[in-house]
């Protein structure tokens, strides 16, 4: 075991394209951030998604600490496999970053409704909830009740979108901030 963090990105629906944050992060720091890929970005399945965050933290963990870093459908797969994991499993990981939380139950997407009804069960590592109060994914009301139920600090930086490649944060640093405080 080395004690290098892994920072393990979970992009959401449709991926995370060349111009996202976590996209740059990765692009920026390719020895510690990796993506978490999944075999469908345009049609998820719940139970393939969080096996897949499973199977990268069991191969990350054996290198030292993780910390994921999750963004829209990735924080829901994120909620469902700390909900569901092995305490050997999540015992691995440090912390995790959740930038725009989709609200799934509340999404008229029909590729979207196998992750309903949203976990909203602690994470049993710390946790930062980051969502805008213009996300179109969800509301500052949900993302507060999301934060609370996954006992996350809550940051509210102002309306900025989805926190995506449109919301123009380029390499983001105000996220690198609430990712080393984690």
């Amino acid at each position: 075991m080395t004690d290098r963090t892994t920072y393990l990105v979970l992009p959401g629906y449709q991926n995370s394209g060349p111009e996202h944050w976590q996209t740059r992060w990765e692009a920026a720091d390719p020895e510690t951030f990796r993506r978490v890929e999944q075999a469908d970005w345009d049609h998820p399945d719940r139970t393939d998604w969080v096996a897949r965050v499973d199977a990268a933290v069991a191969a990350a963990a054996a290198d030292g600490p993780v910390v994921l870093v999750a963004h829209s459908l990735g924080c829901v797969t994120a909620a469902d496999w700390a909900a569901g994991a092995s305490a050997g499993r999540t015992a691995a990981v440090r912390g995790a970053l959740l930038v725009a939380p989709a609200d799934v139950d509340h999404a008229d997407i029909p590729e979207l409704l196998g992750f309903r009804p949203v976990t909203l069960e602690r994470f049993p590592f710390p946790t930062v909830v980051v969502s805008s109060t213009d996300d179109p994914w969800i509301t500052p009301e949900r993302a507060r009740e999301f934060a609370w139920a996954w006992g996350s600090r809550y940051v509210e930086p102002g309306a900025y979108g989805h926190l995506n490649a449109d919301s123009g944060l380029g390499d983001w640093p105000e996220g690198r901030k609430l990712l080393a405080e984690l």
